[in-house]
């Protein structure tokens, strides 16, 4: 496969690095394993876990898969870990596959979901992989607009993990791309981080030697940072 040179900041490195194939990766219907309170590491007091339980389907590619850290270490673990600490009884169900694009998600969501039952959030997290193979934003949109379209039917909500194209591609590119995440997170009615990587991707000493991938640290740094707009995103438990 010929790759677009990406000669500027680790972000674009690992943008253009979701593909690679993880060592091993997480099969799509591979669940997290049940965090204690503990395992957290941010700032927020711990609190006694209560409640129902929320599940939640983490739906993305290498980044959420555990590449080179393991699933046990992967996002979805430790935010599963973060959520816990804040008293939420939180199981997350980790559905990362590493090389997936929009289009691979697009394919497989609904197989997922028919093997999941009572699913409270859908973190929904591609499109690194859109921008390694250069697919048009339009075609990334479409893609997007389909598995949104899936999840509003089955009355799932969303939080979509936004991603950011490097420069490389024209401003053209970058623009139509870069919109998308806000646009259909308007459209479809979820909720949105604009860029979850940001407070990682100017950090190497958070990324793995291939300076592509997070750390196990890099990604407690990830889940600590984010994890409220989780916790937010979380519908109300029915009486």
């Amino acid at each position: 496969m010929h790759l677009v040179r990406l000669s500027i900041l680790p972000l674009l490195i690992l943008l253009a690095a979701c593909g690679q194939s993880a060592d091993p990766a997480p099969q799509a219907d591979e669940t997290a394993r049940r965090a204690t309170p503990s395992a957290a590491n941010d700032d927020t007091p711990q609190v006694p876990v209560s409640g129902p339980e929320r599940r939640i389907l983490a739906f993305g590619d290498s980044l959420f898969a555990g590449y080179g850290v393991g699933v046990e270490n992967s996002y979805p673990a430790k935010l599963e870990d973060a959520l816990r600490a804040r008293g939420i009884d939180a199981r997350i169900v980790n559905a990362g596959v590493s090389g997936d694009t929009s289009g691979a998600g697009r394919q497989r969501l609904p197989f997922v979901l028919d093997k999941q039952t009572d699913i409270d959030l859908v973190i929904l997290e591609l499109g690194g992989n859109d921008l390694l193979r250069g697919i048009p934003p339009a075609e990334t949109r479409a893609n997007f607009e389909t598995m949104l379209g899936e999840l509003r039917e089955r009355g799932i909500p969303v939080l979509l993990m936004g991603m950011r194209a490097p420069p490389n591609y024209g401003p053209e590119f970058q623009r139509e791309f870069d919109a998308l995440y806000g646009d259909l997170a308007r459209e479809y009615g979820a909720e949105l981080i604009p860029f979850w990587l940001e407070t990682v991707y100017q950090r190497p000493d958070l990324f793995q030697d291939d300076r592509i991938h997070p750390t196990e640290e890099g990604l407690q740094v990830l889940a600590n940072d984010t994890v409220a707009q989780v916790a937010k995103a979380l519908p109300e438990p029915e009486e």
